[in-house]
């Protein structure tokens, strides 16, 4: 504001103080013309915008002048003020600020000089008054602003300081709880749309943390009751076959107990890596047939069919526990055999691994249950029969940490367990694999 009322008083005094300069030449060129042609006479008549006139000769003696000059000798400059001469009118009783033009021209008798002085009294009261103006105005224009600023201000700020005062009253047993939005559709309305998707996931993440910790709580309640009777029968028992039956017992709790709390660790260590996703390149392809090859002491044996060159995008280690997992369900349920088969998906290059086996097939209600937490459809809960509930969990975090998916599907030989994961751009054909008598079938094609 006081820039641009500097520009506004800057331009009205140039163009005043022009209008001013302009109305004494023009009075100075009729006075000489007049001077020229020897029509001069002692007194002169103000013209509009000229506040006195005086000629004077080469000897300095007054010619002719204005009538308010009557009496007065030549003028002679007092001083420079801003490149102009400037004269003093005290007796003429101007108190305003006089631009004089000064010219020389010939007549009949000698040369002469002609004083033309115009006031810049309106100059000078314009800009008073603009002065004034603008300084009221501008006033309550930054008033104005200002009020406005903070009123509409502090009204879209409101919302913010809402959310602000809830979040902060949210615990960490209060995750329920949702900031207000806003009914705008503005960036303060996708704030709370945001922060109250944030809460969800955590109250879904804090519901999943209880509800696991529970289930963990139990599957470890069992085994250790069982162990502790077990060791406390045995120290007391006095019958050392008794005592060794009891003691085998008590090592398969402690190998469950170590399987389940590998689990736990695990399952720990994939919910910490979130949505970090391991990028080394795993030929899908040997590490199928590698697991497989290595499980020689499963109960059913393997039909295995791979597709060569199938090149996944992740962690060797985590996609060989989630084949190894697929397998542990697949033995399990299976009457007389599984089956592995890994192909290219020919429309998305992805990978697709099938794990079968021929036992009975799961209803539809439970094809999601099942990949839950401490879940066993067959309420197996032995150490013989029943594994530790992890396994399938396991496997569908590993694919959804790969970029992947693993579903349940009936077929009319049993289940299969469908993984589809993100193959590298690399194409591959079949390519047979011979093994000797006595391991798993490795048949490819």
């Amino acid at each position: 504001m006081l820039a641009a009322s500097a520009v506004v008083q800057m331009l009205l005094r140039v163009n005043l103080e022009h209008t001013v300069e302009t109305g004494a030449h023009e009075e100075t060129q009729a006075v000489s013309r007049l001077a020229a042609t020897g029509h001069l006479t002692p007194q002169l008549p103000l013209g509009p915008g000229t506040d006195f006139i005086q000629v004077v000769d080469a000897r300095g003696k007054v010619v002719a002048q204005s009538q308010n000059l009557t009496g007065r000798p030549a003028l002679t400059p007092t001083g420079t003020h801003e490149g102009h001469r400037t004269y003093n009118f005290d007796a003429l009783g101007e108190k305003h600020d006089q631009r004089v033009t000064t010219v020389t021209t010939a007549t009949p008798t000698g040369q002469v000089t002609i004083h033309v002085g115009a006031s810049l009294r309106t100059a000078d009261t314009a800009e008073d008054i603009t002065t004034a103006s603008l300084t009221a105005l501008s006033t309550l224009l930054l008033l104005t602003v200002g009020v406005l600023t903070w009123s509409t201000t502090g009204r879209a700020l409101r919302p913010v300081e809402a959310i602000r005062a809830e979040v902060a009253a949210i615990s960490d047993r209060g995750l329920d709880r949702r900031v207000p939005a806003p009914r705008s559709d503005d960036e303060i309305a996708r704030l709370a749309e945001t922060m109250n998707a944030m809460l969800e996931r955590l109250e879904a993440a804090g519901i999943r943390q209880r509800r696991f910790i529970a289930d963990a709580s139990h599957e470890l309640r069992s085994p250790l009751a069982v162990l502790r009777t077990q060791l406390e029968v045995a120290h007391t028992h006095p019958d050392p076959k008794v005592r060794d039956t009891l003691l085998e017992g008590a090592l398969q709790d402690t190998e469950r107990l170590q399987a389940l709390s590998a689990d736990l660790l695990l399952l720990a260590r994939l919910d910490a890596t979130g949505q970090s996703r391991p990028g080394e390149p795993v030929d899908l392809t040997d590490l199928v047939r590698t697991t497989v090859a290595a499980r020689s002491t499963d109960p059913h044996e393997v039909d295995l069919h791979t597709s060569s060159g199938v090149i996944v995008s992740g962690n060797a280690l985590w996609l060989g526990r989630l084949l190894t997992n697929l397998l542990d369900n697949a033995q399990r349920h299976a009457r007389r055999s599984v089956t592995v088969r890994l192909t290219a998906d020919p429309v998305t290059g992805d990978a697709v691994l099938d794990v079968s086996n021929d036992g009975l097939p799961i209803a539809a209600a439970d094809r999601e249950k099942i990949f839950e937490r401490f879940t066993r459809l067959d309420d197996a809960r032995s150490r013989d029969d029943g594994g530790t509930g992890l396994g399938l969990s396991i496997a569908l975090d590993i694919a959804a940490l790969h970029g992947g998916t693993i579903t349940a599907l009936d077929t009319s030989d049993g289940v299969t367990f469908r993984t589809h994961l993100v193959a590298c751009p690399r194409g591959g054909e079949a390519d047979p694999l011979s093994v000797p008598s006595g391991r798993p079938n490795l048949n490819t094609s």
